[in-house]
């Protein structure tokens, strides 16, 4: 059974590939979703291969960028980053009343300090010894991202 977050993370992949185009190829209907717990992206382009991260936040303010923004396993992000490889970021928030933008980052305009390590799980925690990452943004980065919906 699916968590509160995992379904939120769904509908996030199903808004980006509903209304967006792929940012590579500009083809409408082209992006798809990877397989849950697939690596480092959400979705992928079945004609030119683009990959993509989504992360979907519940927000009231769903027109400004957030300051953070939960990622994911930080050792496979940290291995891609140490070999200069970053994804693009699909920014789906959504209110209440499901109401939702989006918004997009480009690889290229992602820079090392803005993914955080978070602290690894406890030893009595599930997943013991699991560590996340945070997107954090600053001012400059929050100005990267454009408004798609």
């Amino acid at each position: 059974m699916a968590t509160d977050k995992q379904k939120l993370g769904e509908f996030g992949e199903k808004i980006v590939i509903k209304n967006c185009v792929c940012p590579k190829c500009k083809r409408k209907k082209t992006l798809k979703q990877l397989p849950t717990n697939f690596v480092c992206a959400d979705v992928i382009c079945d004609f030119c291969g683009y990959l993509a991260q989504v992360k979907t936040k519940n927000r009231e303010e769903i027109d400004t960028i957030p300051n953070q923004i939960l990622g994911a396993a930080w050792s496979v992000q940290k291995d891609r980053m140490d070999s200069s490889i970053y994804f693009p970021l699909f920014l789906v928030q959504v209110d209440k009343s499901k109401k939702y933008s989006i918004h997009y980052l480009s690889a290229d305009l992602q820079k090392p300090e803005m993914f955080v390590a978070r602290k690894p799980l406890s030893s009595k925690a599930k997943r013991a010894g699991w560590q996340g990452f945070l997107y954090v943004l600053d001012e400059e980065t929050k100005k990267s991202f454009v408004r798609l919906k």
